[in-house]
């Protein structure tokens, strides 16, 4: 009789972390395992992680998880290379609870310790709520994985933004190495 030293579920999703985090970001892209299932993980929309229900309370445990979180056609997995577990995200899997600017660089830092330039390849976008107006700012972190940004952090980008004339009329934007970012719909800043 053989026994699988693989570990499963939970237990085989931080091994697999944890041996990543060795070398810094797991390659979760290369790998296609077939097992896939669904565990009772869930994100908040507040960036708060549950399992089976419960807070999980150790930070150093969600930022292992957050290091192996894919975003697939089908949603958002944990991924090992021998298994995918299926998991639910209310918005953005991370929010975005820092910026700085760096020279001409908006440097973010996420809930979960993850440090992003915005730019060309990790753009800011932001929707606005059609019934309230409300804007819902995100930035992209990783292979399709997006931050919330935080608001006091959206507050400070509009302190940081500068009026540019676009097709759509003029709007209130920030600029990142090389790339500017519309903020706020056309004409939004003047009313």
């Amino acid at each position: 009789m053989t026994v699988d030293p693989t570990p499963s579920g939970l237990a085989g999703v931080t091994a697999a972390a944890k041996k990543g985090g060795e070398r810094g970001l797991p390659p979760v892209h290369l790998w296609h395992p077939e097992h896939c299932g669904d565990i009772d993980i869930r994100i908040r929309k507040d960036g708060v992680w549950f399992h089976e229900g419960t807070p999980i309370g150790r930070e150093a445990l969600v930022r292992l998880f957050s290091t192996v979180l894919r975003l697939d056609p089908d949603g958002y997995h944990l991924v090992t290379p021998v298994e995918k577990l299926k998991i639910q995200v209310e918005d953005a899997p991370f929010i975005a609870t820092r910026v700085d600017q760096v020279g001409d660089a908006l440097r973010f830092e996420t809930n979960v310790g993850d440090v992003v330039e915005a730019g060309p390849d990790n753009a800011i976008r932001v929707e606005t709520d059609p019934e309230t107006g409300e804007p819902r700012p995100y930035l992209h972190v990783r292979r399709g994985l997006e931050a919330l940004i935080a608001r006091p952090v959206f507050y400070e980008l509009v302190e940081l933004a500068a009026e540019r004339d676009t097709p759509q009329g003029p709007r209130l934007g920030v600029a990142s190495n090389g790339a500017w970012f519309p903020i706020a719909p056309a004409g939004a800043h003047r009313g």
